[in-house]
C-alpha cells in the first residue's frame, strides 16, 4: 500500500512550486508537511492525491499512476480533506457524512455496510448529538469535525489532509491529531497532514517532511527533520527547542537576523 512521490515538479506560471520532490510512504504512521507559506504543502498534497498532474514526474500507488486512475478507483484508496472546502448542501450531518460512501455503493444505495461506516465515523469525530442538525447550522469547528467524519466514512487505506486543524479549538485539534495516530496505529491507515503548528508535527507526527520554496529540505523523523538550526533557515526565526511535559517543545523567540 505504498504511496510515491516520484521526482514531482509543478509550476504555476512563472514560478517553480516544486521543483522534483520525491519520497515513499508507507501506511500505519502518521506523516508530516510542515514548511513556511508558498512552500508547496497543499500542492505536493494534491499531487499525492491525484487532483492536480504535475508537470514532471508522478505520484504513484503500489506502484501504479494514480493519475491513470478513474475518480472511482483513487476515492476508494485515498481520501483528501481540502483545506478550505465548500459546504453549500442544506443536509444533515449525517447524510452529509455519508457521501464519503458514495464511491462504495451499489446499484441499490446504501447498505448495512455503508450504514455502519457513517456511525463509526460520526462517533469517531464525537459527532453523536449533531447528526440530526443541517451542516450548514454548524459552526467552523463543528463543520470541520463533520469534514473529518466524511473522509473517515469512506474506509480508505490512505487520509490526506491540508490542514485539517483549521477552525478547531486547542481541545478538538488534539483530538483530531489523537484520531490520526489511532487510524494510521491501530488501524495500519496512511495519514499525510499538512500542518503550520510545528510543536503539534514534532509531538504527533511520526515522520515530518519539510518544505522550502519547493524544495524538500528534511525527511525524517521530527526530532531530526526539526532542528532549531534548519528551523532558523527555513523560517527566518530565531528557535529554541526544549523538552516541555508532554514532548518537545518548539520555541520561536523572534526574527532571525
Amino acid at each position: 500500500m505504498s504511496l510515491q512521490a516520484q521526482d514531482i515538479a509543478v509550476r504555476f506560471g512563472d514560478r517553480q512550486v516544486l521543483a522534483g520532490i520525491s519520497a515513499e510512504f508507507q501506511p500505519g504512521g502518521v506523516i508530516a508537511i510542515v514548511g513556511p507559506n508558498g512552500a508547496g504543502k497543499s500542492t505536493l498534497l494534491a499531487c499525492l492525491a491525484g487532483l492536480l498532474k504535475p508537470e514532471r514526474g508522478a505520484a504513484l500507488l503500489d506502484g501504479a499512476a494514480i493519475g491513470a486512475m478513474n475518480g472511482r478507483q483513487r476515492a476508494r484508496r485515498i481520501a483528501f480533506l481540502a483545506q478550505t472546502p465548500e459546504i453549500a448542501w442544506d443536509v444533515d450531518v449525517r447524510a452529509f457524512i455519508g457521501l464519503g460512501r458514495t464511491p462504495h455503493l451499489g446499484v441499490f444505495g446504501a447498505s448495512g455496510e455503508d450504514q455502519a461506516a457513517i456511525d463509526a465515523a460520526i462517533a469517531a469525530a464525537h459527532l453523536e448529538a449533531f447528526a440530526d442538525r443541517a451542516v450548514t447550522r454548524m459552526s467552523g469547528g463543528e463543520r470541520a469535525r463533520a469534514l473529518i467524519a466524511r473522509a473517515l466514512a469512506g474506509e480508505t487505506d490512505w487520509l490526506l489532509a491540508d490542514e485539517p486543524l483549521t477552525g478547531l479549538d486547542p481541545g478538538h485539534a488534539l483530538d483530531a491529531l489523537s484520531l490520526f495516530r489511532r487510524l494510521a496505529h491501530d488501524q495500519g491507515k496512511g495519514v499525510i497532514l499538512t500542518l503550520h503548528d510545528l510543536n503539534l508535527a514534532a509531538r504527533f507526527a511520526d515522520r515530518v517532511l519539510v518544505l522550502d520554496e519547493g524544495q524538500l529540505v528534511a525527511d525524517a523523523a521530527p526530532e531530526i527533520a526539526l532542528t532549531p538550526e534548519l528551523l532558523s533557515k527555513v523560517y527566518g526565526v530565531v528557535v529554541r527547542r526544549h523538552a516541555g511535559e508532554t514532548g518537545p517543545l518548539i520555541e520561536v523567540l523572534g526574527r532571525a537576523g
